[in-house]
C-alpha cells in the first residue's frame, strides 16, 4: 500500500551529544521554552517535536522532517541542530505490512533554551516507560496540526503500528507523540507519528527507535575509536 505522509536511552542521547560537531547557529531567545508536542520547522518543513530528554537536552522528530540542519521553532528562532537521523521509506513509497519502517532524528538543543518534557495538556511525557505497542491499546497523539487526537492502535507490523477509532493527524503532525495517558498526570510514551498507511494514521514504536539510535551510537562510536599504535 502507498503511504502519505504528514509532514514531516538516555546514554544514548548523552553519546550522540559527545559525538556532535562543535558550532551553534545564531543564539536563540532566552525565553525560548522546548517541549514536546510544540511546533518545529527545518528548511520548509514543519513538524511536530515527539520527546524532549531533559537530563541530556536532546529532542526527537521524525527523521523525514530534517532539512538543512538547523531547528527552529514557530517565530524562526533557533532552537538546535539536527544531530542524526535514520528514514527508509520516502514519501509516496509503497509499503507492505513485513517492511521495517525506519523514520527518527535527533536535536541537539541549544544551551540558552529552556527545556521541559510537559505535553501541551498538561501530562508529563515519560520515555523510560514507554510502552509496547499492541493492537486495541488506548492511544493519544499529539500534532501541532491537530492537537490531541485519542483511538486505539489498529495493528502493529515491524517496528511500526496504525491507529483508528478517533486518532487523526495533518501535514505538520508528523513526528508527534503517540503516548498512553496515566492516572498520575503522567503520559507513557509509545511512539512518533510517522504518516498515514492507506486510511489509517501510522506512527513508528519508540522501543524500537531507541534501539535503532543506541545502535546509531555504538556505530559512530566505533568510527572514531584511533586505532593502537602500530595497526594501520
Amino acid at each position: 500500500m502507498r503511504r502519505r505522509r504528514s509532514h514531516a536511552i538516555a546514554a544514548a542521547a548523552a553519546c550522540l551529544a559527545a559525538l556532535a560537531l562543535p558550532g551553534t547557529p545564531a543564539h536563540a531567545d532566552p525565553g525560548v521554552l522546548v517541549y514536546p508536542g510544540m511546533e518545529v520547522i527545518q528548511g520548509t518543513n514543519v513538524c511536530t517535536l515527539g520527546f524532549v530528554d531533559v537530563r541530556t537536552r536532546t529532542a526527537y522528530t521524525a527523521g523525514h522532517c530534517r532539512g538543512d540542519g538547523t531547528v527552529r521553532d514557530k517565530t524562526g528562532t533557533v532552537i538546535g541542530t539536527q544531530m542524526s537521523f535514520r528514514d527508509n521509506t520516502p514519501d509516496g513509497a509503497t509499503i507492505d505490512t513485513n517492511h521495517q519502517i525506519t523514520d527518527w532524528q535527533v536535536i541537539r538543543l541549544r544551551p540558552d533554551v529552556a527545556v521541559n518534557d510537559i505535553l501541551p495538556g498538561g501530562r508529563v511525557l515519560v520515555a523510560g516507560d514507554a510502552v509496547e505497542p499492541e493492537a486495541g491499546l488506548r492511544v493519544c497523539h499529539f500534532g501541532v496540526m491537530t492537537g490531541e487526537s485519542c483511538g486505539t492502535i489498529k495493528a502493529v507490523y515491524n517496528g511500526w503500528f496504525t491507529m483508528t477509532d478517533g486518532v487523526v493527524s495533518q501535514k505538520g503532525d508528523s513526528g508527534g507523540p503517540v503516548y498512553v495517558p496515566g492516572p498520575d498526570n503522567r503520559a507513557a510514551l509509545v511512539g512518533m507519528f510517522n504518516s498515514t498507511w492507506g486510511e489509517f494514521p501510522a506512527a513508528v514504536s519508540w522501543r524500537q527507535t531507541s534501539q535503532q539510535m543506541e545502535q546509531e551510537v555504538i556505530s559512530a562510536a566505533s568510527a572514531n575509536v584511533e586505532a593502537p599504535a602500530g595497526m594501520p
